[in-house]
């Protein structure tokens, strides 16, 4: 995918990216590519496929909720994604990025820092033990390719504020949802 077919599909999910906007993700790519092999971040490197595989799937989270100025806590965020992502194309979002790995956190504050984006931590702390002062914070808790449903549901949801969502990432999940029913329903949760 190309800048001008990611600017086309994003029209699709209602987002008219700006120019300012489409030149931190540039800056965010390159970022990417030129530290990729200090921390081995991503195995996706070439342009178009981190503007479809990464950058456009990332904002694929529009399609279960309009993004205004929620708190959204991303877990397991590796090299930035749906996270940081999310926050460079809607600013007004409050982003904290969850990290088990030091190298990532580093990469993150590194592109965080040099895109001077405002509202958004990364902290590097296993999930577990984030979760233990940081119940009911968020309004928004998401992950992309972190762990199975059950697993993910159980660290997330205690996470969520009331009336939150937690909008795990999957791409075909029908098998991990029949398997969590019953984890998203002790701790509280509803199937949307």
């Amino acid at each position: 995918m190309n800048k001008e077919e990611f600017i086309n599909e994003l029209k699709h999910l209602d987002i008219n990216i700006s120019v300012d906007t489409l030149k931190k993700l540039d800056a965010y790519y390159h970022l990417l590519v030129t530290e990729n092999a200090k921390y081995n971040l991503t195995t996706i490197t070439e342009e178009s496929a981190v503007y479809l595989k990464h950058f456009y799937d990332s904002l694929t989270i529009v399609k279960s909720i309009n993004l205004k100025d929620e708190y959204l806590l991303d877990i397991g965020s590796g090299a930035g994604f749906p996270g940081l992502v999310l926050k460079i194309v809607f600013p007004n979002l409050k982003v904290t990025l969850v990290d088990s790995l030091n190298k990532r956190i580093i990469f993150l504050k590194s592109v965080i820092e040099k895109l001077n984006l405002k509202g958004i931590n990364a902290i590097h702390e296993r999930i577990e033990d984030y979760a233990k002062i940081s119940r009911e914070s968020f309004d928004i808790v998401t992950s992309r390719a972190v762990a199975s449903l059950p697993v993910l549901s159980e660290m997330c949801i205690p996470l969520v504020c009331e009336k939150g969502l937690f909008i795990p990432m999957k791409a075909d999940a029908k098998d991990e949802i029949k398997s969590s029913q019953n984890a998203i329903k002790t701790l509280g949760g509803v199937l949307r």
